[in-house]
This record gives C-alpha cells, structure tokens and sequence, in this order.
C-alpha cells in the first residue's frame, strides 16, 4: 500500500509539472499578440496587434507575438517550435508563420521561423534582428519598442527591402542555399530543351513551349506577389480571423538580455 501511495504520490507531481510546461492553449477569440505575462500596456498590445493583422491581410504571413512567464523546463527553441505548430501559425500550404516568443521571467526572447519563412529570415538574420534590435531595447526596459522595431526588421526582410549577406544563409543550416536551387532549375531547363528537341514539329524548340513567361521557384519570400512599405497603418479589414495550419521545422535564434 505504502509503495502504491509513493508511487501515485510522484506521478502527480510528474503531471503537474508536465502540466505547468505545456503551451498556452489557442487564443479564443483568436489574436496574434499573446501577453500572458502582463508586460505590456493595453495601448502597446492594441497597435502591436493592429500593425500584424494589417501584414497578415496584406500578405497571408502570420507573426504571433507570445509573452509567457517562463518556458519551464522546455528550452525556449522547442517551446516557440511546438507552439507554432500546435496553433498552426501561418497558411497550411505556405507554412508562412513566424512566432516571436518572450519569456519574461527567464529574460530570454526567441523568434521561430515557418518552414516557408526560412528562406526570407535564415536563423543568422533572426539572430542578428534579436542582438541588434531587440535585446538592447529589453535591457533599457523599452519592452514595446523592442518588439515593434523586431516587428518591423522581419517586415524588411520578408519583403526584400533588406537583403541577407551571402553568408547568412547558411550559418545556421536553417535555409535552401540560393546557389543549390540556380543549379536545380539550370538542369531542369536543360531537359525541358532537350525534350522539345526531340519532339519537333509542335510549337518550335527552346522555351516557346512554355506558352509563357519561365516562372523561378524561389523568391526572397513567401508571402506571394511583391510588396513594400509601412504595415504599422491602416489597411486592416478588421480583426485577426485566425491560424491557417502552418507547420515549423526548427528555424530560427534566440538570445537573453
């Protein structure tokens, strides 16, 4: 009896600490700035919410701003990791979401990348908008303007207005070197010639057979089409209308302050 007591006594508490670990559960309503740590003043969540709707309607890419406590026991990499992916942040078919996760209380501050973000926020470019942008706000307490500058660094480089260097791409191994996907489509297109010259007589050789315009792979973002400018003003159709299933596969940094 004394051994089942002990024993139930230590899986309780196993649980519970289990329990205290897991993720915030899915905001109902939905919303992309979580403050579960109450370190943000109403006004701040207001227009931090309202400049990422208005990048959400405009491009379908998700960011999710998260403040907890602490992340327990879960290193705060896997903690963003598993709850992107149990909110479904971003678009299921462009795995396009970014969650920005801050631990307060552990004073450590992480940004995960989608699948498809990596490309646009390698792990060396997320690192460096942490160090450079974020961090040194946190440490004079200017908790909003951290976030919001950090917001707006990931809006430059997910719209092409700021470029990563040619190493950045691969520091981290968080992305599909450029290079790698040149030589996939220069092979592909000499495949497609060689098949259209053997099959004359149709529309020609070379790449009149397209019907069109030669469309790359890969592009600096995937948020679709091109865009550029201020998200932080109007142009919301209104309010978050929720997660669309994306999925995250380990990209990204993190840092303390």
């Amino acid at each position: 009896m004394k051994k089942y007591l002990f024993f139930s006594f230590f899986l309780l508490l196993h649980l519970a600490q289990v329990s205290a670990q897991d993720i915030p559960a899915k905001p109902n309503p939905p919303r992309l700035v979580n403050d579960f740590a109450n370190q943000l003043k109403a006004g701040e969540i207001a227009s931090l919410e309202q400049k990422l709707v208005a990048y959400n309607d405009s491009t379908s890419s998700q960011i999710v701003i998260v403040v907890v406590p602490t992340t327990g026991d879960y290193p705060i990499a896997d903690y963003a990791i598993k709850l992107g992916r149990e909110w479904g942040v971003g678009q299921k078919d462009k795995d396009n979401g970014i969650v920005i996760l801050w631990a307060s209380t552990d004073r450590k501050i992480f940004i995960s990348t989608g699948y498809g973000m990596e490309g646009a926020i390698p792990d060396a470019i997320a690192k460096r908008i942490i160090s450079q942008v974020i961090t040194p706000q946190f440490k004079n307490g200017m908790f909003y303007q951290g976030l919001d500058q950090g917001v707006d660094m990931i809006f430059k480089y997910a719209t092409g207005e700021y470029k990563a260097e040619p190493g950045d791409n691969n520091n981290d191994g968080g992305s599909f070197p450029p290079v790698l996907v040149f030589v996939i489509v220069f092979v592909i297109i000499l495949i497609i010639m060689f098949r259209n010259r053997n099959n004359r007589g149709g529309n020609g050789g070379g790449f009149r057979n397209f019907g069109g315009p030669v469309i790359w792979p890969y592009t600096t973002h995937s948020g679709g089409g091109s865009y550029s400018g201020n998200w932080g003003g109007g142009g919301s159709s209104g309010g978050f209308g929720g997660f669309g299933g994306g999925s995250f596969g380990g990209g990204g940094a993190g840092g303390d302050y």
